[in-house]
Formats: C-alpha cells, sequence, structure tokens
C-alpha cells in the first residue's frame, strides 16, 4: 500500500511543481555573466575594465562549454533517476537512438 501513496505523492507533487512538463533545459548564461560573477568572487581585483581580447574570447569559450554540459533541472526529475538507474540508463538509450528508425 506504501508503493501506491508514494506514487500518488509524486504524482501530485509534479503537478504542483513549477518546472511542470518542462522538467530539464539548458542553462543560459553570456559572457558578461560570468565576468559579473568573477567580480564578485574576487572583491580585491578590477574586472570592471573593459576586457582585453584574449579575456573577452576565453569568457565566450567558457559560456558555450558551460552551455553545452550544464542543465538546470526540476528537483523531483532529478531525484527520480538518482533513485532509479534502470530510468536513467532507459533516457541515456533513448537519446544516444535519438532518429534512428524504429526497424533499425
Amino acid at each position: 500500500m506504501g508503493d501506491v501513496l508514494d506514487e500518488a505523492y509524486a504524482i501530485a507533487q509534479c503537478k504542483d511543481c513549477p518546472w511542470y512538463k518542462s522538467c530539464v533545459m539548458p542553462m543560459r548564461f553570456t559572457a558578461e555573466d560570468i565576468r559579473r560573477q568573477l567580480e564578485s568572487s574576487a572583491p580585491g581585483t578590477d574586472v570592471s575594465q573593459p576586457a582585453d581580447l584574449g579575456m573577452q574570447n576565453l569568457l565566450s569559450s567558457m559560456a558555450t562549454a558551460a552551455q553545452n554540459s550544464i542543465l538546470e533541472g526540476c528537483p523531483i526529475f532529478i531525484e527520480r533517476l538518482r533513485n532509479e538507474p534502470k530510468l536513467a540508463q532507459r533516457l541515456k538509450e533513448l537519446m544516444q537512438n535519438w532518429g534512428r528508425e524504429e526497424g533499425d
């Protein structure tokens, strides 16, 4: 009986979630966001002056790389993936086989 109640609670919790039907999405930030973060984490340094071309390229590269590898996720979805490795594996396989014909 506990399993049924746990599942019902999970469904109700999911429908009340502000992420409802948008469980994951790429994080979006720019080189300017990274520069502001560096300023706030290193208060003694003066990074508010215009950055040189090399620094700007580095920050842009960091922003692009991070956007391609970091996701924001619904806490309920993340918890479900952590608790059910088979679900996570199934999603991984689905994404690896994305676009292939069903008959292949």
